[in-house]
């Protein structure tokens, strides 16, 4: 359901000064400029009450257009109102100053041109005119050039170029890249002027920035067209007026190094990068395309991977919402953002999408018939206000009667808040399993109508507790108080965890690298212990497969902790843990949820062992990954340990996969699953193979070594097998005997094959065998043979003659039964059961009958 109402127009530009010449200004800017951002010479005032636009002309010109009739500043033949009429330094730009509180509807601006000049004019609401206060040199040296300002907490901060050391005689392409400064200079507006400070330098000897003002903080951004790649990944923040701190952001990470400075002292660029050389040069954030304040100290980062991402003051860095893929095909496509408390407003390619930065979620899309600029009015902060050719229009929320609080770092957001919508959420996901109806379930229809208690005590409990006391006041309607008092002290450990995880999140985001490590290795290690120990569903496995492709060498640490996995010194492994982890380790996918089983039908089984649908892979294999990676020769070792815990525990008890037929998937087909192509792997593959233990995988496994020609593995496989029942001792020496027929690579082992033999082997089978097999070297091919390394008579004389031996010998199977009488003697025949009255004859007679059921009349006293 929708909850934004189109674009309202608030004014066609009729109320404005010159408002049919901003107007047709804009349209012919449209024209003229049609593949490039118009609006980027454009500024608005806070109160929305002025619009400045900047002309980059040979004499530069800055147009005013103000709300209502006012006496103009120059006289009214002139199309446009300018502050100044003739300006040959080029203009850097326009900003407005933080108004004086004193003089009701008095707006203050500062004009900066390229070579240090700056003008401070200020606008009188009687007078209706613009009045240049006061003009000074911004920079120290005369020879320097602005090329970027803003303003922050009364004070001016720019980067200046400055010129290049008439010492050196060459000036080199890093000196020219390397030559700008930050400096900062201090304002104080007064009745009848402005009051400007010393000029301070924050940082030297750096390349060029764009300086961007948020709320308390300033950021330096890259300039892309004269900056190398490597200068691109990251950005600088600092916070007016002090400026002691100087922070490396980047566009994947946020923030990761702060620099602390000593006051009054400047600080180098080159010295505070190599303080984070080794984690930039790893580093591979994508691409900035667009940079918007939030205004409440935070930055509106546009990706090139299509991520909208929130910077917070707190250096966190959050991605909001993921663009369609299209949408960024041209880079000089006109882009606007802004966040208006709780909501964001993007507006690109004639379209305006509406996001809750709480979630993600788009609102909704309105069409547009040309760009706009989004801008901030100070009067409505959280209504989206949009500038266009047309006028000036907002966008008002439907259904919400007050204004939502803005996204602002200094009004921190109440964990218990958050905590108790995460709770609703999840009891909307439990319900909605659990419905026969296809209505889906919303947080509000769970909190409208006295529904659902148990969530509602639950977040009560939990609102209660996060604030820091019992909520046995805070009773739902209808509800015991021993009750409620019940289940808090049930509840009372997993809040305190609870508590607990939240400060390790707090300490988490303030942590230094060194630290951030320690933290992680503790999360994983407690998560996947916990997950293991539970009956795991389809999204506890996906969160398991989630922290496993995060963090995998802190997953096999913690598997390593929680399993107790190691060798145990005689050539296998060991495990000291219990029998329900071992039933989260062996089990397959969990089944699906009922409401999935129709779109299933007639295609893969829900069941899959391998993957699912979004990708969650079962535990066993998820180990088995981190074994390849971390420990591949622990492997085989593992699966055969998990073979005995699942000969142990019976088949039965547990499901280890999904059928194939009469029985279960085995774990070493599991395990073979996770190996990469065949030719990198075929050791680890032989491996598995044998230690399965299973006669079909045997013989692949002998003739996989059988094909890489390692005889010496060939007989060690077949001696430590053939043992194991005489079928696969058939087959084994088959497959060798084979191959003796054809080569002579195996005549060093010759001896230990013949003992090989199976006892049911004859010479004649002997001979069949070898002459099937004989390679076709000559017409007519014979055992006899002794050109070059063909299989010779004397080469099978020990194994026929054991054979014949062994022939001519009695067999000892029946020694028993040759040794004693033939035929043995009749056993004597007693017949029980028979009635007294039966006479002699008569049995006689049965006898010599042939034989026959026979039915025994029952006998009756006479």
């Amino acid at each position: 359901m929708k909850r934004l109402a189109s674009l309202e127009q608030v004014t066609d530009f009729g109320d404005f000064t010159r408002g049919s010449d901003l107007t047709d200004f804009l349209k012919q800017s449209y024209i003229n400029n049609c593949s490039k951002n118009v609006l980027h010479n454009v500024r608005v005032s806070p109160d929305g009450q002025h619009i400045h636009a900047i002309l980059h002309k040979p004499n530069s010109v800055v147009l005013t257009f103000d709300k209502l009739q006012r006496t103009p500043l120059v006289p009214s033949h002139n199309k446009h109102i300018e502050l100044n009429w003739t300006r040959t330094v080029p203009i850097v730009d326009l900003v407005y100053l933080e108004s004086r509180q004193k003089e009701g509807g008095s707006v203050d601006l500062v004009l900066v041109l390229e070579n240090g000049k700056v003008e401070f004019w200020k606008y009188w609401e009687g007078k209706g005119s613009w009045q240049l206060q006061v003009t000074s040199e911004l920079c120290n040296s005369p020879r320097a050039k602005v090329v970027s300002v803003c303003t922050s907490s009364k004070c001016i901060i720019w980067c200046e170029e400055r010129p290049p050391s008439e010492s050196a005689s060459v000036c080199t392409a890093a000196r020219n890249t390397f030559r700008y400064c930050i400096c900062t200079r201090s304002y104080e507006l007064e009745e009848r002027g402005v009051s400007l400070g010393g000029v301070k330098i924050i940082l030297h000897n750096n390349p060029r920035y764009t300086v961007i003002s948020s709320g308390g903080n300033v950021y330096l951004l890259p300039d892309k067209e004269t900056q190398p790649a490597s200068l691109s990944k990251f950005f600088l923040m600092c916070s007016p007026p002090t400026m002691d701190t100087i922070t490396v952001c980047n566009a994947c990470k946020g923030t990761f190094l702060k620099k602390e400075s000593r006051q009054g002292k400047e600080s180098d660029f080159k010295r505070l990068i190599s303080d984070c050389i080794g984690v930039l040069s790893t580093s591979s954030p994508p691409e900035i395309c667009s940079v918007f304040p939030t205004g409440c100290g935070g930055l509106l980062l546009l990706l090139s991977s299509g991520w909208i991402s929130i910077l917070g003051a707190d250096g966190v860095l959050r991605q909001v919402y993921k663009l369609a893929d299209n949408c960024l095909t041209d880079r000089s496509t006109h882009s606007s953002m802004q966040v208006y408390g709780e909501l964001l407003a993007f507006a690109v390619e004639r379209t305006l999408y509406l996001i809750d930065t709480r979630c993600g979620a788009e609102l909704e899309k309105i069409p547009l018939n040309k760009e706009g600029l989004l801008f901030v009015n100070c009067r409505a902060r959280h209504l989206p206000h949009m500038l266009t050719d047309a006028g000036i229009f907002v966008s008002r929320l439907r259904g919400l009667d007050r204004s939502p609080k803005p996204l602002c770092h200094t009004e921190s957001i109440r964990p218990d808040s958050l905590l108790v919508e995460a709770v609703f959420e999840e009891a909307c996901k439990y319900y909605q399993r659990r419905s026969l109806s296809s209505t889906q379930l919303t947080v509000e229809k769970l909190k409208s109508g006295g529904m659902f208690q148990a969530p509602i005590a639950l977040s009560s409990i939990l609102g209660g507790y996060l604030r820091g006391h019992k909520p046995t006041g805070d009773l739902v309607q209808g509800e015991d108080p021993i009750s409620y008092a019940k289940l808090f002290t049930s509840l009372e450990p997993e809040l305190k965890s609870l508590i607990a995880l939240e400060e390790v999140k707090t300490a988490v985001v303030r942590a230094s690298e060194k630290e951030l490590s320690g933290y992680s290795e503790a999360l994983v290690s407690e998560e996947v212990s916990r997950l293991l120990s539970t009956d795991l569903d389809r999204e506890n496995l996906q969160y398991l497969n989630m922290v496993f492709n995060t963090f995998p060498l802190e997953s096999w640490q913690a598997l390593q902790a929680g399993l107790q996995l190691g060798p145990n010194g005689e050539g296998s492994l060991l495990a000291k843990t219990g029998t329900e982890v071992w039933k989260s380790i062996l089990s397959p996918l969990p089944a699906a949820h009922p409401s999935l089983t129709n779109s299933q039908k007639g295609g893969t089984p829900a069941n899959n062992n391998h993957s699912s649908s979004n990708g969650a892979v079962p535990v066993f294999e998820l180990i088995c990954r981190s074994l390849l990676t971390f420990q591949p020769q622990w492997l085989p070792r593992f699966v055969e340990l998990a073979q005995q815990q699942q000969q142990q525990a019976g088949a039965s008890s547990w499901s280890y996969g999904v059928k194939e037929g009469p029985e279960s998937v085995p774990l070493y087909k599991r395990a073979l699953s996770v190996l990469p192509e065949r030719s990198e792997s075929q050791d680890l593959e032989v491996e598995l193979l044998l230690c399965s233990q299973r006669p079909n995988a045997v013989m692949q496994a002998l003739r996989t070594l059988i094909e890489q020609r390692q005889w010496g593995r060939v007989t060690q496989v077949a001696e430590s097998f053939c043992r194991q029942s005489p079928l696969l001792n058939k087959e084994i020496f088959t497959s060798l005997l084979c191959e003796v027929s054809q080569h002579r690579d195996l005549d060093p082992y010759l001896d230990l094959l013949w003992t090989l033999c199976p006892e049911d082997f004859t010479v004649t089978s002997i001979l069949n065998i070898v002459l099937k097999n004989l390679p076709l070297s000559s017409p007519e091919p014979s055992p006899f043979q002794t050109e070059g390394s063909q299989l010779t008579i004397g080469t099978l004389k020990p194994l026929l003659s054991k054979v014949l031996q062994r022939e001519t010998k009695p067999s000892q199977r029946y020694a028993d039964i040759l040794q004693s009488p033939f035929p043995p003697p009749t056993p004597p025949r007693q017949i029980k059961g028979l009635p007294s009255s039966v006479s002699e004859p008569a049995i006689n007679q049965s006898k010599q009958r042939t034989p026959s059921p026979t039915k025994i009349p029952t006998t009756t006293n006479s």
